[in-house]
């Protein structure tokens, strides 16, 4: 049986383009993305209130427009410091076949 993932529950701007996350599991801290900024999709960000106009999606993802968003679950891992089959054990199966 697979486990649920955690879900992507507030998200808040902090300032210098990070963001404060919690998840369903109780994880929470801030995530800096920085790294992003100004680049390809993300020069929507140049101007700083664009950024902090993030929501949550319907499917867990960070939403600035329609075009702009990040996967929940790569945040979540970027957060933890976890990898892809930690938290998706079943991934170990495919990987070893």
């Amino acid at each position: 049986m697979k486990e649920k993932l955690p879900v992507l529950e507030e998200v808040r701007p902090v300032e210098n383009f990070c963001l404060y996350v919690k998840f369903s599991d109780g994880h929470e801290g801030e995530v800096d993305l920085s790294e992003f900024a100004g680049k390809g999709v993300f020069a929507l960000w140049n101007d700083y209130s664009q950024f902090e106009a993030v929501s949550i999606g319907s499917a867990g993802e960070l939403v600035w427009n329609e075009d702009v968003d990040l996967d929940g679950i790569g945040i979540y891992l970027r957060l933890t410091g976890k990898k892809p089959e930690d938290i998706m054990p079943w991934l170990r199966e495919l990987t070893n076949a």
